[in-house]
């Protein structure tokens, strides 16, 4: 999702089948989509917190109707922009980059089982994609726990945002992926990115958002 207007961009990736998970994402795009233009941060963060909510509660409905284990679920990570700050709000496993002076970092961690078992000691960051539980997530909307993570901080002159769903990072490198970044304009890098991943048989869906701070 790409609403410059409103400081707001978001990915979403379904989770429980095709269709099931098509429909969940496609729900939370539906949602933060129609958010109204924000007069302050804090109501701008509660709007998005409240549109997910709501998402979350009609998926699990939805999902009981269909009988015992049925799953229509979404990861979500959005990116809020106000002023000369932002906020990013995330559930599962898509993720946000920001590179920065030529330098990428990653914002968000992971919900999931390896990542607990990683900040527990108990894996190895290098096992962690053959670890059977690699696809195991803990949080989401409409499944696992509905617990969204936040983080905060001040935006800067050439800043460069990338919201990207898992089947970016699982066919790229951090370097590989921060060198497809730097001195590209959003348009090429994003189609760079998206080459590449496709190219190496990208085993899950690829969605890739990128937003520049402009330098003046």
């Amino acid at each position: 999702m790409d609403r410059p207007d409103l400081g707001l961009w978001a990915v979403a990736d379904g989770m429980g089948g095709h269709y099931a998970g098509d429909y969940a994402s496609a729900r939370i795009v539906e949602a933060l989509h129609d958010i109204d233009p924000p007069s302050d941060p804090s109501r701008f963060m509660e709007a998005v917190r409240q549109r997910l909510a709501e998402v979350d509660s009609k998926l699990r409905n939805r999902a009981v109707a269909f009988g015992r284990g049925a799953l229509i679920a979404s990861t979500v990570v959005a990116l809020l922009v106000f002023g000369r700050y932002f906020a990013c709000v995330w559930a599962g496993d898509s993720r946000l980059y920001l590179l920065r002076d030529g330098v990428m970092r990653q914002l968000t961690h992971d919900h999931s089982r390896v990542e607990e078992l990683i900040r527990e000691g108990e894996l190895d960051e290098r096992d962690a994609a053959t670890h059977p539980d690699a696809n195991v997530l803990t949080r989401g909307i409409g499944a696992g726990s509905f617990e969204l993570e936040t983080l905060q901080d001040r935006i800067y002159p050439g800043d460069v945002f990338l919201l990207c769903s898992d089947g970016l990072y699982k066919m790229m490198s951090a370097p590989e992926i921060e060198r497809s970044l730097i001195g590209m304009s959003s348009a090429k890098a994003g189609n760079r990115l998206l080459e590449i991943a496709l190219n190496r048989g990208a085993i899950d869906n690829v969605t890739i958002v990128l937003v520049n701070v402009d330098r003046n």
